[in-house]
């Protein structure tokens, strides 16, 4: 899988980039996700006044074994991994760089996708 590439400007709106073919279900989660640190990051900002011009986020998701996993709590089946690159841009000084990462590491999908989830499903 390749990675999703999610651009953000001053505004709340975000570009997706998935490649040249038509986006799988993960790439959509990982569009998810980093939709969600975008605009996560982008209302503190404005919050606290901090000068985001944007961002930039890349997302890549793969699974791997349980088993092979040393510091996963799950020991069978498989662990999905999402690695989240962000790229902040504007004039920010180190203290809002790291303020802006700890938010982007509390965005909804990202509570969402560490959490315990249960789906049930039903035919109607």
């Amino acid at each position: 899988m390749g990675p999703v590439v999610v651009k953000a400007g001053t505004a709340f709106r975000n570009e997706v980039e998935a490649g040249k073919h038509r986006p799988t279900p993960y790439d959509f989660l990982s569009a998810g996700l980093g939709g969600c640190t975008s605009m996560t990051m982008r209302v503190v900002a404005k919050r606290e006044n901090i000068p985001l011009e944007g961002a930039e986020i890349t997302i890549t998701n793969d699974r791997m074994y349980a088993k092979d996993c040393a510091d996963c709590t799950s020991s069978t089946g498989y662990i999905h991994r999402f690695d989240v690159r962000i790229k902040l841009i504007g004039n920010l000084t180190e203290a809002q760089r790291e303020r802006l990462l700890s938010v982007a590491r509390r965005c909804p999908v990202a509570k969402t996708l560490t959490s315990e989830i249960k789906i049930e499903e039903q035919l109607v």
